[in-house]
């Protein structure tokens, strides 16, 4: 060991504080950015408190939602739409295949297939989760001017990969 004390300049820039904000000056826009995740935040915070106390997250949320907007939808097609891992889903389908909220039926011309169905219970687990977020919705757009509702869809529309914008429900793709 050579008792070498120098520090190198890169190594000055991974340990000084920056005290100043990042801006748009970059181009970024940080306002739409942060705008987008206090939305998120705002807009997942009631259904996560009706979760907890059912010890659900939001994985189960997404799953009881599409599997009711789309009862018969496989597991293979569950998979793709949330881009997670087959071993991501198993524990928090079997949650709610146990828990009586989805069953799983076996497929009409592949018995390898799982076709997924809510239940009463699923369904309105997956109600009652959408309703506080449909009030948001609702005051967010009620002093709306009547073209508003549909600029909205269309930039959230917009945010979605071009090529998994077939994955939106049939008949929601209003503002296409």
């Amino acid at each position: 060991m050579t008792g070498d004390t120098t520090t190198s300049k890169a190594d000055d820039r991974n340990t000084e504080p920056i005290r100043s904000a990042l801006t748009g000056d970059d181009g970024i826009d940080f306002a739409i950015i942060e705008l987008l995740f206090f939305a998120y935040r705002d807009f997942t915070s009631d259904p996560d408190k009706i979760l907890a106390e059912y010890g659900f997250g939001r994985a189960h949320h997404r799953v009881v939602h599409f599997v009711n907007r789309r009862p018969g939808l496989t597991v293979a097609e569950l998979l793709d739409v949330l881009k997670i891992t087959k071993q991501s889903l198993a524990r928090v389908l079997k949650e709610l295949i146990d828990g009586g909220y989805i069953v799983q039926v076996q497929g009409p011309r592949d018995r390898r297939q799982r076709e997924l169905y809510p239940t009463q219970r699923g369904r309105d687990l997956a109600v009652a989760l959408a309703t506080p977020q449909t009030h948001r919705i609702a005051a967010a757009l009620a002093d709306a001017a009547p073209g508003d509702r549909v600029a909205v869809e269309r930039f959230l529309m917009a945010m979605v990969n071009p090529e998994l914008r077939e994955q939106i429900a049939p008949g929601e793709q209003r503002a296409g």
